[in-house]
């Protein structure tokens, strides 16, 4: 199991993707469920900034993620919102709502049963996040904590919102540091972790340094077409 975590634009999920398909393992990615959350209490006008409105509804939805590394989905009580939960509205909410205590015990433990079902089926898996291999996952066999500068963050993030003209890495580095702040309390980083600045470095080249430290701790490097699930 690989542990991929660090804040919002430092490129946790390009990399974790990139080091499941290189090594043939399953991908998954956590904040996506916490996102899923957020869009069901906007979609059923909940006060998603009270943490008792959040954490009385935490357990209605049934979220489902698949592990796919190609095209990992994400489902709210059958429906596929996969697109859907990368909008500004949701990343501009879903640390109020990833807070609240009673929403991490029932997503992280939902999060431990699908690592735990890799395992349990030989397959090696990716988890990236923000707090994987400090509580989700603190066995992990390799836990990189992966950074950047703030503005190259805030660039790869408004470069990720082409669609919504508001998202100026301006506007998106102020929404940045709101989110940091908000999730510093899941942001640790693990006491035996790489860290990586990707400021300066490609995502090959980022993606190529996980892989060597991965095939130092026996991860298989070559011969494994990536799984799906």
């Amino acid at each position: 199991m690989i542990a991929v975590d660090g804040p919002a634009g430092s490129g946790k999920s390009s990399t974790a993707r990139g080091v499941a398909t290189e090594l043939g393992l399953r991908y998954l990615d956590t904040g996506a469920m916490y996102r899923a959350l957020t869009l069901w209490l906007i979609s059923q006008n909940l006060d998603f900034g009270d943490p008792a409105t959040v954490a009385r509804n935490a357990r209605r939805p049934v979220i489902e993620v698949t592990t796919d590394t190609v095209s990992p989905t994400v489902r709210v009580d059958g429906t596929d919102i996969t697109g859907l939960i990368r909008t500004r509205e949701v990343s501009n909410a879903v640390s109020a709502v990833a807070s609240v205590p009673e929403v991490r015990t029932h997503l992280v433990a939902q999060q431990q049963a699908v690592l735990a079902g890799a395992c349990a089926a030989g397959e090696g898996i990716v988890a990236e996040g923000r707090d994987i291999g400090t509580v989700v996952a603190p066995q992990a066999v390799v836990k990189v904590f992966l950074t950047a500068s703030e503005d190259a963050r805030a660039e790869r993030r408004s470069a990720d919102l082409t669609a919504d003209p508001g998202a100026t890495p301006t506007v998106t580095r102020d929404e940045q540091k709101r989110r940091d702040t908000a999730d510093a309390a899941q942001s640790a980083m693990a006491s035996d972790a790489i860290k990586v600045d990707s400021t300066a470095l490609s995502l090959a080249q980022v993606i190529g340094l996980i892989v060597r430290v991965a095939g130092e701790r026996g991860f298989p490097l070559a011969g494994h077409p990536a799984r799906t699930g």
